[in-house]
């Protein structure tokens, strides 16, 4: 039952983001608006961790499941990248590389950010 009130609460906040995604006057996706409210729930502590820890756990175990569909769209759509191939896989290349350095950069700061906040909790003492 757990699991189903904590996916139930899920559903809703992508709901909501997808909401305020089409009230806002320009075109922005609303998943991204659904984690950006979602992290402000967490950070305001609307909604703690725990509350949903369980149906979290449960995507991130199934989440190649969910890749699926994409993976099979570009198996079906084969033909178009005939001819492609390289550019679409030098792409893919690209990205990966991005996306990687990207998090390093953003973790790296995020650990700084953690530091410097335990390092004032300590001196505030």
């Amino acid at each position: 039952m757990r699991h189903l009130l904590q996916m139930s609460f899920l559903f809703f906040v992508c709901l909501a983001g997808e909401g305020l995604a089409k009230l806002l006057p320009f075109a922005f996706p609303g998943s991204i608006m659904s984690m950006f409210l979602l992290l402000l729930l967490l950070l305001s502590k609307i909604v703690k961790e725990h509350q949903i820890q369980d149906i979290c756990d449960f995507l991130l175990h199934h989440m190649a499941f969910f890749f699926l569909p994409a993976g099979i769209g570009i198996m079906e759509k084969y033909q178009l990248l005939q001819g492609r191939i390289i550019p679409f896989l030098l792409i893919c290349l690209v990205t990966t590389v991005l996306t990687f350095f990207t998090t390093s950069l953003s973790m790296r700061l995020i650990f700084a950010l953690q530091k410097k906040g335990n390092d004032y909790e300590r001196t505030d003492c």
